[in-house]
């Protein structure tokens, strides 16, 4: 397995347990501690975060097909960058973080829509 589609791979199972967890702290250790509507933020900022983690995984497993596919690296980034901004802000403002931080939630949204571009890109080019 090339080393890039390796750690793309790698960084995308990473960050699929990782919302496995936040999801069950959210419903188990949450619950009883936010309000319905910053439950709901958390639970926005979880399916986000898992539906492009596997987003994440598919660029990696489809540049182990095309490995000098350069938009399929820039999508897998992308997705990452994008999770990490998107999720992480909402995860933050659930907890009680400055509404400023909220901010930072459309960066990540673009980014995430950035990557599915990317992915289209990588498609037409294939």
């Amino acid at each position: 397995m090339p080393s890039s589609a390796r750690l793309i791979v790698l960084v995308a199972a990473l960050l699929g347990a990782l919302g496995v967890v936040l999801g069950a702290f959210g419903a188990h250790g949450l619950k009883q501690r936010l309000a319905p509507e910053l439950l709901a933020l958390w639970q926005t900022a979880v399916q986000y975060h898992l539906w492009h983690a596997l987003a994440m995984l598919a660029a990696g497993l489809l540049s182990l097909q095309l490995p000098q596919q350069p938009w399929l690296r820039a999508a897998a980034v992308l997705f990452f960058a994008g999770t990490a901004l998107f999720s992480g802000s909402l995860y933050a403002l659930a907890l009680g973080a400055p509404r400023m931080l909220g901010a930072a939630t459309p960066f990540g949204g673009l980014a995430l829509i950035s990557g599915w571009a990317c992915l289209a890109v990588a498609a037409l080019r294939a």
